[in-house]
């Protein structure tokens, strides 16, 4: 059997899974299966152990990587289907896999961001680059933290490169992605923020490939949005008019239990300015159903959310207590309650995307094509084409006329 990366939880560590791939082939792995495991939640890391116990009852050798081998170690080496493990520094470099034995380094102590070796994204429509690695938020519900290490930015002129390299291999979008990208920059610039933050990379990127069409930004924390990328947001027509949020909750009491760094109030008033200054612009947000101590008043608050912000993308996480954050030691709710409040969270948010998909009709618009006869539009919305236009190849742009939906997705016809 050959080599596989198995890879589990966020986009960033499926982007790192491609470099694991290309260094472990130049290796030579052969009969190996590499679990990139995730650790946001106790579920992720049952998920990482049961991937492990396949693998081998398959024949494999298996590596343990990614935040679950960083937040939990001793669980992974302690177990007889893992023959390595490998931290997440460890595992972004090739000598990790020339020579045996695990390696697990403190991933506190590291202060550069490893530039991800590059890797072919041509099974993507649209392609990622890593901007910045790890957090210097301390969320009650979080150990990411733990798993990626501080905040680390990948210089500007790396970002650059990266994404020219892309566009010369034919990729019309991309996508910055990091654990926090809006907290880019401080640990490479120069103090100002307004020459070292992610406005100052995003107007590098737009300056530096000009022949880029579309740039889009991962999950940001709107909170720490610096003056330029708020500018840019509003003015620049070539970074997507969609940003997904990370806001959690919309009650001011479990935001402040979450130590999240924002209130109700200024996350609507975020959504209101940025939808008056650019009418199309899209939201998308994370929010969590049932965090401990939440009552009906404060849930309703988050449910309310929805439309308060116009939220038309809404990922929703039942409240699942991640052992070693200060979360999983607070009153808990009970789990028929935490997965009731999901449910109304998801049909509020489905409720929500029908009514803007609605709003989208008779529009034309540029979709990205992903795979025959469906895209993405600009605004992030998915576009079913008719039929008789499906014939375009992924990652080409096409105008598209709207004429209606079926509550999941756009539907139109090429202009």
């Amino acid at each position: 059997m050959s080599l596989r990366v198995e890879n589990f939880g966020c986009r960033l560590n499926a982007l790192e899974g491609d470099s694991v791939e290309a260094l472990a082939n130049a290796a030579g792995l052969k009969d190996t299966t590499i679990i990139n495991g995730c650790a946001v939640t106790g579920e992720a890391l049952r998920q990482a152990r049961q991937a492990a116990r396949k693998a081998k009852r398959d024949g494999q050798s298996v590596i343990v990587t990614g935040c679950a081998a960083q937040t939990d170690a001793e669980t992974f080496t302690a177990m007889p289907e893992v023959d390595r493990v490998l931290g997440n520094e460890e595992k972004l470099h090739a000598t990790s896999y020339r020579q045996d034995g695990s390696a697990i380094g403190d991933i506190m102590h590291q202060t550069q961001a490893t530039a991800l070796p590059p890797a072919p994204q041509s099974g993507r429509a649209r392609a990622f680059v890593q901007v910045q690695t790890g957090c210097d938020h301390r969320c009650t519900f979080c150990i990411i933290p733990y798993g990626r290490g501080n905040s680390r930015s990948v210089p500007v002129a790396n970002v650059v490169a990266r994404c020219q390299a892309l566009v010369e291999d034919g990729h019309q979008e991309i996508v910055l992605t990091g654990v926090d990208i809006t907290s880019y920059g401080p640990d490479i610039g120069v103090g100002d923020k307004a020459q070292s933050g992610l406005g100052h990379l995003v107007r590098g990127i737009l300056d530096g490939v000009p022949s880029l069409p579309r740039l889009r930004l991962s999950s940001i924390d709107a909170v720490e949005i610096d003056p330029t990328l708020l500018d840019m947001v509003i003015h620049e027509p070539r970074l997507m008019p969609h940003l997904h949020l990370s806001l959690q909750a919309g009650d001011d009491m479990i935001l402040k239990r979450m130590k999240r760094r924002h209130s109700r109030a200024e996350a609507v008033a975020f959504c209101q300015k940025l939808k008056t200054a650019r009418p199309d612009m899209a939201f998308g947000a994370d929010i969590i159903a049932g965090f401990p101590t939440e009552t009906e008043a404060m849930f309703e608050n988050s449910l309310a959310l929805i439309a308060d912000c116009d939220l038309s993308f809404v990922h929703v996480f039942p409240f699942s207590p991640r052992p070693g954050t200060p979360a999983a030691r607070m009153p808990q709710i009970n789990p028929a309650e935490v997965k009731a409040r999901a449910a109304r969270l998801r049909d509020a948010a489905q409720a929500q995307l029908k009514n803007w998909l609605s709003r989208q009709h008779g529009k034309t618009m540029s979709v990205l094509i992903e795979k025959p006869g469906q895209g993405r539009a600009e605004n992030f919305a998915r576009v079913q084409i008719d039929a008789s236009h499906e014939s375009h190849e992924s990652g080409t742009l096409v105008d598209v006329t709207i004429h209606g939906d079926n509550g999941l997705m756009l539907l139109g016809g090429v202009k």
